[in-house]
């Protein structure tokens, strides 16, 4: 090889291994390890679960270049501050459900849930098709926050009561756990309401801080162990008919993200939206058989007088929270414009069939 060839053949090495050196840091910094904090247990069935499932799926569908560590409650920040750490960038993700911050605005009730509203099915369908992603988006951009759907538990028991509630004068004065405008209906009806996060009803149930509460449904409330306690499990849940489990993202950090990467943390959430509802569909059946054989629980039917009373002072909190301001007007608005539409398919369509299913195979029996 002549002089002229090696000087060429050197430069061009050196400028690969150039570019090399350059392209690896530039690699390496394009990778971000975020945090998310959740208003659960870690490794609670189907919540805690359902959370770590969405961080592990936007950390394999980005290759790493998003790697997303889960927080359960109090392990970085306590449950009901997670959405102030998204928030002010402490944490860059949190997974929970946004009643919770119904004391920053009334109308995060409505994204998640709200008492006598739409059910899983028929809070999909809005948030998809019915416009109330867009006005979600709205609300919590004004915290810093980008929302997504991200679970569903499908209708709610309506709890655990120590004696039988036969009538609406059993509510008066009983200390109950319940969050959002649920427990904002039970004071209308005379329960002192006390807000508590997942893991801390158990204790404040065996010690008489509260004297009824209710979670999710037999598969959760089977694992939290209330039936040692109380033995009345009532049904059906007024308050939650469809809550919508969410995962926010620090606004900032999703705003910087390419089109590809901010696509996969949509695209992973809405996979977890749909499989969390799947496995409690799943997982309900046979834990309430469990409930009822194996631990001496008592299925009860809430009688009708006292359902009445939950959906009438239901309908008055849902419609005082939409005069806190435009915002809440609209999303009031839109909310009942679908539960009114959505609600004359869903009578003929899903719970005709299932009436009649019931009915013809006898599968109550």
């Amino acid at each position: 090889m002549d002089r002229r060839s090696f000087l060429k053949t050197s430069a061009l090495g050196a400028a690969a291994v150039g570019a090399t050196a350059l392209a690896a840091p530039a690699i390496a910094q394009g990778r971000q390890e975020w945090k998310m904090v959740t208003t659960w247990p870690k490794n609670f069935p189907g919540l805690g679960t359902g959370a770590q499932r969405c961080a592990d799926r936007i950390t394999k569908m980005t290759d790493g270049r998003i790697t997303v560590k889960l927080y359960g409650a109090g392990e970085l920040v306590p449950a009901f501050e997670s959405f102030d750490a998204v928030s002010n960038g402490t944490a860059e993700m949190y997974h929970g459900v946004d009643y919770y911050w119904q004391g920053k605005h009334p109308a995060f009730n409505f994204f998640a849930t709200v008492p006598m509203g739409l059910t899983a099915p028929e809070q999909n369908a809005w948030l998809m098709f019915g416009g109330g992603q867009q006005l979600w988006d709205e609300l919590s951009a004004g915290f810093g926050v980008k929302p997504f759907p991200c679970g569903n538990t499908g209708v709610q028991m309506g709890g655990w009561f120590r004696e039988p509630i036969e009538s609406l004068e059993d509510l008066k004065g009983l200390k109950m756990r319940m969050p959002g405008l649920g427990g904002e209906a039970l004071r209308k009806l005379g329960v002192n309401v006390i807000a508590l996060p997942g893991g801390e009803i158990f204790a404040a149930l065996q010690s008489g801080a509260i004297d009824a509460t209710e979670w999710v449904g037999p598969w959760n409330d089977l694992a939290f162990g209330f039936y040692r306690i109380a033995k009345n499990y009532y049904y059906p849940g007024f308050h939650e008919p469809g809550p919508t489990l969410s995962a926010g993202v620090n606004l900032d950090k999703y705003n910087a993200l390419s089109e590809t990467d901010k696509a996969i943390v949509e695209n992973a959430c809405i996979a977890e939206n749909g499989a969390m509802y799947a496995e409690f569909v799943a997982k309900n059946g046979q834990a309430l058989t469990t409930l009822v054989n194996q631990h001496g629980v008592t299925l009860r039917k809430f009688p009708d007088e006292v359902f009445q009373g939950f959906a009438d002072a239901s309908e008055e909190v849902v419609a005082e929270a939409a005069k806190h301001d435009d915002l809440a007007k609209r999303t009031y608005e839109s909310f009942m414009k679908a539960r009114k539409e959505y609600a004359a398919w869903t009578d003929i369509s899903i719970q005709g069939y299932a009436n009649e299913r019931s009915r013809t195979l006898k599968l109550g029996e």
